[in-house]
């Protein structure tokens, strides 16, 4: 399941520094905006102790961990939504992810140019949302123009049922909230807004870039943001990037841990922002566990069994017969499939269960 994340900000606020740390992709990282002018696609690992724990438990012969897509796109700049800088190359680049990452400056330091002049994340956000909320309304516009004739005059229910939701993201957009604010309540209204592939239609995630000394508790820049995203649904992390980056050139996973310690942190804000992004992609976790193989697969939360068996292979989905399923916390707590067998905690379910979280599955099936 190939889903990507997006990082997106104004030049020089540590995209390419936090997307190396999260990918062994090098992005090109120096002191001037357009330094990074193609995207950058990393595929990482989603940090999960769960795993690390069926493994010790199963010593397998392989072992496969859940993953997802981080892009690394240039920098926008204000009037990116009219071509300025290289913005419609960019605003290309973020139309084809799922979910966006937006890193924000919170930091101070003379040595790094600011392309605006001065240190405010509220009036960077405000920026880029402009920018792309201009591009939506011009895409929306150029709908409603196409929409609008064949609704009133042609008779036309498909046209009609477009056009209403395509006025509400006008309306909405024209009052500068991102298309992402607009409740639709029908499975077709939802529909017809995914078809549209607004870029402010994307579930975001705002990353507060911090100096190390407010890696742990943030800054008076993050409360600005947290303020002033409190209405949108969007969800915010704190990451120190050039502390991050000093973090993954140490050698060894204690050394790593060592150096958190020292800063007051539990684990890396590289693993934290991982977790958070697989998590905005609205992505679960189910498991294979045995000899051969340990596996994490990932699915979209809300999926039921024959769609998970589909994530594995195809021809599981076509003729799938039923699931057998361990609770994670049964499989640990027991010690292993055969000792959850004879508890009789192992569960058989049909083509309605809804796959949860954690779930070690096993698919019968028939084709």
């Amino acid at each position: 399941m190939s889903l990507q994340c997006g990082i997106v900000g104004l030049p020089n606020v540590g995209k390419s520094t936090l997307f190396n740390c999260l990918s062994n992709a090098k992005a090109q990282s120096a002191n001037f905006p357009f330094c990074t002018i193609e995207p950058n696609v990393g595929v990482i690992t989603v940090p999960d102790e769960r795993l690390n724990k069926l493994v010790d438990m199963c010593q397998p012969k392989s072992v496969v961990p859940a993953t997802v897509e981080i892009v690394d796109i240039a920098g926008l700049v204000k009037g990116a939504s009219k071509g300025e800088g290289l913005g419609n190359k960019f605003l290309a680049n973020i139309r084809e992810t799922d979910a966006i990452l937006h890193v924000l400056r919170c930091f101070d330091d003379d040595n790094i140019t600011h392309v605006d002049g001065t240190v405010d994340p509220v009036r960077d956000k405000e920026i880029i949302d402009y920018e792309l909320q201009l591009k939506d309304l011009e895409t929306i516009e150029a709908r409603i123009a196409k929409t609008q004739k064949q609704a009133q005059t042609g008779g036309d229910k498909q046209a009609k049922a477009q056009l209403e939701v395509y006025l509400k993201y006008k309306d909405a957009l024209d009052k500068g909230k991102p298309a992402r604010s607009v409740e639709l309540e029908t499975p077709d209204e939802k529909k017809i807004g995914h078809d549209l592939f607004l870029l402010t239609n994307k579930p975001v995630l705002y990353v507060c870039n911090v100096d190390d000394a407010s890696a742990v508790n943030g800054n008076k820049y993050v409360e600005a943001v947290a303020e002033a995203i409190k209405e949108e649904g969007a969800g915010l992390l704190i990451v120190a990037a050039q502390t991050e980056s000093e973090i993954a050139e140490l050698d060894t996973y204690e050394e790593r841990q060592e150096f958190l310690q020292e800063i007051g942190l539990e684990e890396s804000g590289v693993s934290r922002l991982i977790r958070a992004a697989y998590s905005l992609l609205n992505l679960q976790t189910f498991f294979t566990a045995g000899s051969d193989e340990c596996r994490a697969w990932t699915f979209i939360r809300g999926s039921k069994a024959p769609q998970c068996a589909g994530v594995i292979h195809s021809d599981f989905e076509k003729g799938f017969i039923r699931a057998e399923v361990i609770k994670y916390d049964d499989y640990v707590t027991l010690g292993g499939e055969t000792a959850v067998r004879e508890a009789g905690r192992l569960g058989v379910e049909g083509k309605e269960y809804i796959v949860q979280d954690g779930d070690i599955m096993h698919f019968r099936f028939n084709v």
